[in-house]
């Protein structure tokens, strides 16, 4: 309770221009329950960095200044109007709806003050995630700039704040969106099909946090089930260790259950004795408190949480490479998740809706969701992380040409990109996965989906294992298959099917678990439920609930006989409706789900006993 009256008195001394202004999202498309709940004034105000926690912040989300500019100009003198801050401008919870070229910029402006009590603190300015290019001014003087749409980064701005008064924030953005090389998801500048609306400018949430001089800057957790320990490496804002000390303190409930203390900018270790193991029936998670001192005093401290728990590739009695969980072989079954909303695209209105979307995904019997093309917030690896769900972490391909799949398809070629692009994709990529390693829920890397942007594909699946020897690496998912990875992934829709033994060579084959990717894809169009009146489409469509849950069925039953032949996983596309897709399990809005999710669990429940 306490903290949360701090967090209240923080955000209240917050001076943002414009809540006196009348603010509503634009019409013409369907919204979700929560998105109509939108307060300009309390929008996703729950911290955003659930695995590093500090007790004082301040959120910057709500209304912002905003205008839209061409890219050779300077920044404008005049703002076009209001934009609610973290949707993106062509969304309608944006309150703006509009589209922007790569021949524009997106501007925001709004002031802030910073409380009193934060005196003698560096402050620093984070955001969740920006698509793509960002730079960043604070009372006119540039405090720096970053390109990638999918990673969380910051600034320290203290050297560019006033001593007194309201603070001015300015920001520009740039995204060619699929004109550009940069890795990109599904957004285009011409939606159609299975591609969707464009996604500008800022769409997590931006907030600022007071730290000393020196502070934890990551914490990088590393479970051994088969040691009974954790490695905690905590990197330090800056590399000086001379002084500090880090202590780490691991809790079952409110009782100590390991402890550590060594130097800052290391690795420690803490036994964890018959540790309780993490799993999608026993989602356990310990919590962990760090603490930083120097020379007796405590300068920082940040609490977090980790899970116990182990992914890995092992023969099964039959012969089969299985996936294994904990060390035992665990069949996968997920679904497609492309985390798309009709009022704010690539963002959920509430932290409610995107537990949402996971809540009743594992209501309906899935143990495992496929994050496609897109990298969420935090927050979403993190109900994860609570509600036991497993995830396939997606890398978002981008590329102008990055669909391009030669003239068979699947032919062995891969695409040509430019020195920059695959510089940039390299460099996003271990953002990424440096940003999402806490996340227990993460279980797999895909670097590649189908061949999409596909290019040097053992080098890259390599270095992911190399890079993070923790998770299996998927790749390529759906096709276009190399000597490389834990997995041989074939996609068939409707399906189901799996790679086969007497197509493809035993050097792609071989040491590998047998992955169906993606299947399904059966279609129900709900009447007032649609993003648009016609063009609407599934792999197969069919006319009401029954219809389709049957049909889902005969699918499913056929997957026991597969997983005796070796399969290993399998994803169902997918756990929503996207625009012109209507072969979710849900409607766009989220607010029809069109397969019983007890019937659903039911049908599911065979894949788990064989």
């Amino acid at each position: 309770m306490r903290l949360n009256v701090i967090l209240l008195i923080l955000t209240i001394g917050i001076s943002t221009p414009g809540y006196t202004q009348e603010w509503k999202a634009k019409e013409g498309h369907i919204m979700s329950k929560w998105a109509k709940e939108v307060n300009p004034e309390t929008v996703l105000p729950e911290y955003p960095r659930p695995q590093m926690k500090r007790e004082q912040w301040v959120n910057l989300n709500g209304l912002w200044d905003y205008a839209i500019v061409k890219n050779d100009l300077e920044r404008p003198e005049n703002y076009d109007g209001k934009i609610l801050v973290p949707f993106a401008i062509e969304s309608a919870l944006s309150g703006v709806k509009e589209r922007v070229s790569d021949k524009d910029l997106v501007w925001y402006r709004r002031s802030f003050n910073i409380p009193a009590g934060w005196k003698g603190k560096d402050v620093l300015l984070h955001f969740g995630a920006v698509d793509w290019e960002t730079t960043v001014y604070i009372n006119g003087i540039q405090v720096g700039s970053h390109q990638g749409g999918y990673d969380p980064f910051s600034f320290d701005i203290s050297g560019a704040l006033k001593k007194s008064g309201p603070q001015e924030i300015t920001i520009s953005v740039w995204d060619p969106t699929s004109n550009g090389t940069q890795p990109r998801g599904k957004q285009v500048t011409k939606p159609n099909g299975i591609w969707y609306t464009p996604v500008t400018g800022i769409w997590q949430t931006v907030w600022l946090e007071p730290v000393s001089s020196q502070a934890i800057a990551s914490l990088k957790i590393t479970p051994d089930i088969d040691r009974e320990t954790l490695t905690v490496f905590t990197k330090g804002k800056r590399m000086e260790t001379t002084g500090y000390l880090v202590k780490l303190v691991a809790l079952d409930g409110k009782k100590k259950v390991a402890t550590a203390e060594g130097n800052l900018n290391g690795p420690l270790t803490l036994k964890v004795e018959n540790p309780k193991l993490w799993s999608p029936d026993m989602p356990f998670l310990y919590d962990l408190e760090v603490s930083l001192t120097k020379n007796g005093k405590a300068i920082d401290k940040v609490s977090s949480y980790f899970a116990m728990r182990k992914i890995s590739l092992d023969k099964t009695q039959d012969g089969h490479e299985r996936l294994f969980l904990n060390n035992k072989p665990l069949f996968q079954y997920g679904t497609l998740d492309q985390g798309w909303w009709p009022g704010g695209l690539y963002t959920a209105p509430s932290d409610e809706a995107l537990k949402y979307d996971i809540e009743i995904t594992k209501r309906s019997g899935f143990n495992m969701i496929r994050k496609h093309v897109k990298v969420e917030s935090a927050r979403w690896y993190y109900h994860c992380d609570q509600l036991g769900m497993l995830v396939w972490q997606d890398m978002p391909n981008g590329d102008k040409s990055a669909d391009w799949r030669g003239p068979s398809g699947y032919d062995g070629r891969e695409m040509n990109r430019s020195a920059q692009s695959a510089h940039q994709f390299r460099k996003e990529w271990k953002a990424i996965i440096d940003a999402n390693y806490h996340f227990p829920s993460i279980v797999m890397w895909v670097p590649f989906n189908e061949a999409w942007g596909q290019f040097n594909t053992v080098e890259i699946i390599n270095w992911t294992m190399d890079y993070d020897p923790s998770r299996l690496v998927n790749g390529p998912s759906g096709g276009n298959f190399f000597p490389a990875g834990h997995t041989v992934d074939q996609h068939q829709y409707p399906g189901p099917a799996m790679p086969d033994v007497n197509i493809h060579a035993p050097n792609i084959i071989e040491g590998r678990a047998l992955i169906l990717g993606e299947f399904g894809g059966l279609g129900l169009p709900i009447k007032d439920h649609l993003w648009q009146k016609d063009r609407n489409w599934g792999y197969r469509n069919y006319g009401d609930k029954d219809e389709l849950i049957g049909n889902y069925k005969k699918l499913v039953d056929r997957i026991p006989d597969l997983i005796r032949k070796g399969l290993a996983a399998a994803i169902y596309t997918q756990t929503t409706d996207v625009e012109g897709e209507v072969n979710g399990l849900m409607t766009y809005d989220r607010a029809v789900i069109k397969m019983d999710v007890g019937k659903t669990k039911e049908i599911s429940a065979q894949l788990f006993n064989q």
